[in-house]
């Protein structure tokens, strides 16, 4: 009997011991390591700015403090750091990508999407900001609010295909019934915004507000704008407090509503950070808690205040489920949508 009891007591141990040993290995495997983070976008814009200040204040948050270093990889609006993220990098939470939200989004709306990736099979960790896009006219144009934009030819600044002025332009356009003449080709934004001075376009939809108030903060001090319409989910406190119409009141049919909230959903994820399909799941809990704290994390946000960033934090959670919700979408809400935002 005591040889039995002896042999289950260490059973029982070699157990427990087991047991301990996964959640302390993943806290363990950071330890010494550098974690690459592979922003799609250029260094020096805004994408680079939120990933360059995570790199300084996270590890602090991760078991082991490894040493992040980003290392940007642009091309193609993400896709191109979307798909080494998907299909070259390591699969064990040492490489974390910052990716723009039309790289995800883009392959529910465009089946000739470029790059071999499935964003539906990343990992979300967190996003850094959410928020909504507007539309606005210099003020030397005639079309002052949505109602003029009805009855006004309205020229509107735009990127080239797949940039958010060109899309949010056609898609309010052909949902709301304005009356814009969408002039397309821009590089970006500055861009546009210097044509509005020069009086070749009356202004431009599609912006960030986070970052028109960064880019423009001078020009809405000094009233040189009309912000005519917002475009989000909900609305935006700050849009609200000024009065500035949401876009849903205007949109004339209920497939054209459903379509509209897939497009805007990508707001919800404007920063976010990712891992490959295949992380272990401790190690996700560890990157999507380090995530949340280093997002409330009073020296990170001191830092993001005097870089003029803003920080509207999503949960991974929340982004995985919002992923999986975009990759189910009906296919006659899909094909509106990409109708709407169709030149």
């Amino acid at each position: 009997m005591r040889r039995h009891t002896r042999k289950a007591a260490s059973a029982g141990i070699v157990a427990l011991v087991g047991l301990a040993a996964a959640p302390l290995a993943a806290q363990d495997f950071y330890a010494g390591k550098t974690v690459d983070m592979l922003v799609g976008a250029d260094v020096g814009g805004g994408y680079d700015v939120y990933g360059r200040a995570l790199a300084r204040h996270l590890p602090r948050q991760i078991p082991g403090a490894p040493t992040i270093v980003v290392k940007n990889m642009p091309g193609a609006g993400s896709a191109v750091a979307a798909a080494n993220l998907y299909n070259i990098a390591a699969k064990d939470g040492s490489v974390i990508g910052s990716l723009m939200p039309g790289a995800i989004l883009d392959r529910v709306l465009n089946e000739n999407a470029k790059g071999n990736f499935d964003p539906s099979k990343f990992i979300y960790l967190a996003s850094a900001d959410s928020g909504a896009r507007v539309c606005m006219t210099y003020q030397a144009s005639k079309t002052r609010t949505l109602a003029d934009a009805m009855t006004n030819k309205t020229i509107v600044g735009a990127s080239a295909a797949g940039g958010a002025t060109r899309d949010y332009a056609f898609m309010v356009a052909k949902a709301t019934g304005a009356q814009f003449n969408i002039v397309s080709g821009y590089k970006g934004s500055a861009d546009i915004f210097l044509a509005m001075e020069r009086g070749e376009v009356d202004g431009m939809c599609g912006l960030d507000w986070n970052s028109l108030k960064s880019q423009k903060g001078d020009w809405l001090r000094d009233g040189k704008l009309q912000i005519i319409l917002q475009t989000a989910l909900d609305p935006h406190p700050e849009l609200a407090a000024l009065k500035v119409p949401e876009i849903w009141p205007s949109v004339k049919t209920e497939t054209d509503r459903k379509a509209i909230q897939l497009i805007l959903s990508q707001q919800v994820f404007l920063r976010s950070y990712i891992t490959p399909p295949g992380v272990p799941g401790e190690r996700v809990a560890l990157l999507r808690k380090a995530f949340s704290q280093t997002l409330a994390d009073k020296d990170f946000l001191a830092e993001a205040e005097k870089l003029k960033i803003d920080v509207n934090p999503s949960s991974g959670e929340k982004v995985q489920a919002l992923i999986e919700t975009l990759y189910a979408s009906p296919p006659e809400i899909v094909a509106r949508a990409k109708a709407l935002i169709a030149p």
